[in-house]
C-alpha cells in the first residue's frame, strides 16, 4: 500500500489535531485533510490496550458522523469520493498504571520520575472508518505496542526537561522525537507508534483489509 495508491482509493481525513501524527502521514507523502473530532475522552475500559483503542474509535466515530452530516447538509459540495478516517489515541503505561497527558508540570515531573529507569510501553488504538460514497460505511480498530526503556534520570534532568518543553500535550509527558530522546536506552518495536501513529502498520491493515474484500 503506496501513498499514491491510497490517495487514490480514499480522501483521508485525521481525526485529530496532533502535529506529530500530521507530520507522520507528511513524511509518507500522503494526503489528507485535518478534522479535530470535540468528543469529550472518557474512557470506561480497564487495560491500556483497550483504553487507546477505545478513545481512538470515539474520535473516528465522532469525526465520520460530522463529516456525513455535513455531506447531507451541503449536498452541492459532495465529491463522490470514499473517505477514510483516521482516529487514534497514545498512552503510556507501566506495571498496569496509565499515563495519560499531565494536568501540569507537576504532574509531569511526576510521570517522568515514574518512568525513570524503567521499561514501560507505549499503546496507540486506531479506529479506521471507511465511508463510501453509496453512504455506506464499515469501521476496524486495532492498536500497537512499544516497549520503551529510560534511562535514570536525576531530578535537575527531569526539571530542566518539564522546564523548557510543552509536556502537557504529550501522554506520559515526554516527546521521543525532541527533548526526551536522550532520554531513551532502547525501544523495541516500532518509533513512529511512540511519536503518536504506526503508520506501517496502519497501511498493511487498510492493505490486508483491501484485499480481503
Amino acid at each position: 500500500m503506496t501513498a499514491k495508491s491510497l490517495n487514490g482509493q480514499f480522501k483521508i481525513v485525521l481525526a485529530s489535531a496532533s502535529p506529530r501524527r500530521a507530520e507522520i502521514l507528511n513524511l509518507a507523502g500522503i494526503e489528507f485533510d485535518v478534522w479535530p473530532s470535540d468528543k469529550e475522552e472518557t474512557p470506561t475500559k480497564p487495560s491500556p490496550c483497550e483504553v487507546c483503542m477505545e478513545l481512538a474509535r470515539t474520535k473516528a466515530l465522532d469525526v465520520a458522523s460530522s463529516i456525513k452530516t455535513y455531506g447531507q447538509n451541503h449536498p452541492d459540495v459532495a465529491t463522490g469520493t470514499d473517505t477514510l478516517v483516521i482516529g487514534a489515541d497514545t498512552i503510556v503505561a507501566k506495571d498496569g498504571n496509565i499515563f495519560g497527558k499531565p494536568k501540569d508540570d507537576e504532574d509531569a515531573v511526576r510521570m517522568l520520575k515514574e518512568l525513570s529507569g524503567c521499561i514501560h510501553s507505549v499503546f496507540t488504538g486506531v479506529c479506521l472508518v471507511f465511508m463510501s460514497a453509496d453512504g455506506r460505511a464499515g469501521e476496524h480498530t486495532f492498536y500497537e505496542e512499544t516497549k520503551v526503556t529510560f534511562y535514570p534520570l536525576d531530578d535537575d534532568e527531569i526539571e530542566d526537561y518539564v522546564g523548557r518543553e510543552e509536556v502537557t500535550d504529550k501522554a506520559g509527558a515526554y516527546g521521543i522525537q525532541a527533548g526526551a530522546a536522550p532520554f531513551v536506552k532502547g525501544i523495541d518495536g516500532d518509533f513512529y507508534n511512540v511519536v503518536g501513529l504506526p503508520l506501517s502498520r496502519i497501511l498493511q491493515e487498510i492493505k490486508r483489509l483491501l484485499s480481503d474484500g
